[in-house]
């Protein structure tokens, strides 16, 4: 059974076990190999899937046409503003949000995807996609059989030999609570990168286990915690989470160039490779 089990986060709807597999391995391998390590087996690691669970239905499977008409919920328009007052903080062409008008949606989401099409983060990503990111990400917190059935995944390749848990983006969640929910696990070592769960109201609020006065509770019985953020991905708005945590998590910012977020550029670096060696040596 894999020694290190990977989950990853938004927008892999179309993708697949094997397929993010291939993509994966050679960029973790990179990584360790920059901290002097060697895996034993390309059999050590195994990618979890669940994105089949936000693909849409129907003939073509293709993205609906979502617009701005089709953000109704609360959650939803704030964390499009959240997300929108990071870009500007580390995008200088992203208009300032402060500097808007302040209305009630749908006009303030409106302002909001226009000022996120103008960032570099967002760049490429059509408004019908980047809505329906932001869609799997409020019916993972808000829906009770996508969560169970996206943790089961995780619960299920999870074995006593799983020494490594690395979550990327929305699979950080999935995969802080299953941790937290499966306290007899033999996981040493928890990686998270681009993590949405430091984002107060809108996800560390929303999390399944009790908060422990104001920190959030340990995930489980892992050993140690690295927590490894760009500095520019907007997705990872708060890029330290032993402020929300508690100190024993190792917090690394480090820097993806234009692709802050890529999965591939977050697992190749040293700082990544170091931490899932700690629990394998």
């Amino acid at each position: 059974m894999s020694k290190i089990v990977a989950i990853h986060g938004i927008g892999q709807q179309y993708s697949g076990e094997a397929g993010l597999l291939s993509d994966w391995l050679p960029a973790l391998k990179d990584g360790l190999s920059r901290f002097g390590k060697t895996l034993d087996s390309d059999n050590d690691v195994r990618c979890v899937f669940y994105g089949d669970l936000f693909r849409p239905a129907g003939k073509g499977a293709i993205l609906p046409p979502l617009n701005v008409s089709d953000i109704t919920e609360e959650w939803e328009a704030q964390m499009l503003e959240a997300w929108w007052g990071e870009a500007t903080r580390t995008d200088p062409a992203v208009p300032d949000p402060t500097a808007q008008t302040k209305l009630r949606t749908p006009r303030i989401v409106q302002q909001a995807l226009w000022a996120l099409s103008k960032s570099r983060f967002f760049a490429g990503v059509a408004e019908r996609a980047l809505i329906f990111d932001l869609k799997q990400v409020y019916r993972y917190l808000h829906d009770p059989l996508i969560r169970g059935a996206a943790q089961a995944r995780l619960i299920d390749a999870v074995s006593e030999d799983t020494r490594v848990v690395v979550g990327h983006s929305l699979g950080s969640v999935v995969a802080y609570e299953a941790l937290y929910a499966n306290p007899k696990w033999s996981v040493e070592t928890f990686v998270t990168l681009g993590s949405p769960l430091g984002i107060r109201h809108l996800v560390f609020d929303k999390l399944q286990p009790s908060l422990e006065g104001c920190l959030g509770a340990w995930p489980g019985s892992t050993k140690r915690w690295y927590n490894i953020a760009d500095g520019g991905d907007v997705v990872a708005l708060e890029k330290t989470l032993a402020a929300v945590f508690g100190a024993n998590v190792e917090d690394r910012l480090i820097h993806n160039g234009a692709e802050a977020h890529s999965i591939i550029r977050y697992l190749n670096v040293r700082e990544t490779g170091e931490a899932i060696a700690s629990g394998l040596w």
